[in-house]
């Protein structure tokens, strides 16, 4: 990773939408986690769902390192870092 050589400076607006990216990724994840954690306790309760859970359990963790990917990908571009 390559960070920037000159400190960077960000208007109101860059701030304001860095921040409402921030909010909608952890909106984002807790809701995939709550997904996670309701999914986990149908099962617990009702063992005879866990083969229909199960797909549902794994397509989550993909879901969260998109988000995350994403995320970063923007963060990066806005603060000038770079990848080798």
């Amino acid at each position: 990773m390559v960070l920037p050589q000159q400190p960077v400076t960000l208007t109101a607006e860059q701030i304001a939408d860095l921040n409402t990216k921030l909010s909608t990724l952890r909106h984002d994840i807790n809701n995939t986690l709550l997904l996670i954690m309701a999914s986990a306790e149908l099962v617990r309760y009702k063992p005879d769902t866990a083969e229909q859970m199960m797909s549902t359990l794994l397509d989550q963790p993909p879901k969260i390192t998109d988000k995350m990917t994403q995320f970063s990908k923007e963060f990066e571009q806005l603060f000038g870092i770079t990848r080798p």
